[in-house]
């Protein structure tokens, strides 16, 4: 097929029947990637696989400091993509399946403004029925109800000068010159949340663009999550000071300040400090789950 070399990278610590489901929408959509690099956080057994034909590579990379490096692990499969060849790079999570157009529609628009990051609409499932989700991507449109507090737009349609404070990882796509630009990750951010918005903050920091395309639809599949994400705790406090001491205000108000109403937070003057942990201790472990959710 004519048109960019395209690479999709994806991060993963365990989630395999997750990143089955997904390896199966990309080989089955309109376009295939060139590339699919997935690359397993100290996930050792996880193994390349050529499923429906779609050969994947695997980058591996360890813990930092005991956490799971979600930016460095981005970073490293897109510099991967990159040297194999992709002039596009889709940065998809592992919980994503790609809707049918997916690919295509991420290549046409970053071929058409490659100094604009694109990004797209994503549904989030409901519990999969007996027989699971649809295997085909084309089927996953009769499911779609992007989430509501993104931009909706429909196929063909695009928004321009998104909120970067609105950016997330899910799903979104960037040329190799603007992604080199803009520098990538910043990997001071370890474990769960705010890497994604201080992306979105250095996009525009840099001048660069941020837009929505309605063709690039994902699917995220369920897996059940704390809401807040108790567990995430300490991960939430560091990674907020880290994002304060960048941009001078706190990321994940929301989930803070439902915390603090549970009594585990409180505000103190310019930051937020842990009150007790005693309540949290046996929650779910922080790597049940590490998608980018907004609070």
């Amino acid at each position: 097929m004519s048109g960019p070399e395209v690479a999709v990278v994806t991060i993963a610590h365990g989630r395999r029947e997750h990143l089955a489901a997904q390896h199966r929408s990309l080989a089955l959509g309109s376009r295939r990637p060139d590339h699919y690099v997935v690359v397993a956080m100290d996930d050792p057994s996880l193994v390349p696989s050529t499923d429906l034909g779609l050969s994947s590579t695997v980058e591996r990379i360890g813990r930092a400091d005991g956490r799971l490096p979600l930016a460095a692990a981005r970073n490293q499969g897109v510099r991967t993509a990159i040297a194999r060849g992709a002039e596009v790079v889709v940065l998809l999570d592992v919980d994503c399946l790609a809707g049918e157009h997916l690919v295509e529609a991420y290549a046409e628009v970053v071929a058409a403004d490659p100094w604009v990051v694109w990004s797209g609409p994503v549904t989030y499932l409901p519990p999969p029925p007996a027989t699971g989700y649809p295997y085909h991507p084309a089927h996953l449109a009769g499911w779609d109800d992007p989430h509501r507090g993104r931009p909706r737009p429909r196929a063909g349609e695009v928004v321009r000068d998104l909120d970067p404070d609105l950016f997330w990882s899910l799903s979104f796509a960037v040329s190799a010159p603007a992604w080199d630009h803009v520098g990538g990750f910043c990997e001071d951010y370890t474990g769960y949340g705010a890497e994604d918005t201080d992306l979105g903050r250095s996009v525009v920091a840099r001048g660069l663009g941020l837009s929505v395309t309605g063709g690039a639809r994902a699917y995220h599949q369920h897996h059940p999550v704390s809401r807040p994400p108790v567990e995430h705790l300490d991960d939430i406090l560091r990674n907020g000071r880290t994002f304060h001491a960048r941009w001078g205000f706190w990321p994940m108000t929301g989930w803070l300040e439902a915390m603090a109403a549970m009594g585990l937070v409180r505000c103190t003057g310019p930051d937020w400090v842990r009150v007790d942990m005693d309540d949290v201790d046996d929650m779910v472990d922080m790597d049940a789950t590490y998608e980018e959710e907004s609070a």
